[in-house]
């Protein structure tokens, strides 16, 4: 495994991206809750969380009804992809767009692969939260932040993976 280089740490000022950072939380929420909804229960949740991959976040398998599915974020090409075990595909391009826009894209692409997209339809632990399908306002896409950031959750990633080793028992 490579250790993370401090001085490849990319530079990303909050203030700059912020509204991205919170539309792609709200999107990520979205695509947690699918695989939350799909997937048996692990303590902590953790049946819900999206990894950190080469081109961006996953979800790995999900075992829907219709037949497996994976979502990913592809932070490079700046698309969601949705793909089917049976070879079925459809993806849609990450940039500005409202979070209900988000909502019906991501919920278009994993019913057109055969998945179920009933998901619960509010964010969690956020305040005052608003329905994903009446949260219409256009958020920004700043796709460089969105890729310095991925750059970042890669070296994360990687401290994570070693630091869980350390422990013996």
């Amino acid at each position: 495994m490579t250790e993370p280089r401090p001085e490849a740490w990319p530079d990303i000022p909050y203030a700059s991206w912020a509204e991205t950072c919170a539309a792609l939380h709200l999107w990520c929420q979205i695509v947690g809750k699918y695989r939350l909804r799909h997937t048996p229960w692990v303590n902590h949740s953790w049946h819900a969380t999206l990894y950190v991959s080469p081109r961006g976040l996953t979800t790995g398998t999900i075992p829907d009804p219709g037949g497996a599915v994976s979502v990913a974020f592809d932070f490079r090409d700046h698309a969601l992809r949705v793909t089917a075990a049976d070879g079925r595909t459809s993806s849609f391009a990450l940039s500005s767009m409202s979070v209900a826009e988000f909502m019906e894209r991501f919920r278009a692409s994993v019913e057109s692969v055969g998945g179920d997209c009933d998901i619960h339809g509010r964010p969690n632990e956020l305040p005052n939260p608003v329905s994903f399908t009446s949260d219409t306002e256009t958020r920004p896409y700043d796709g460089d932040a969105v890729q310095r950031f991925h750059r970042a959750l890669l070296d994360i990633d990687g401290v994570f993976l070693k630091f869980r080793t350390g422990f013996q028992g």
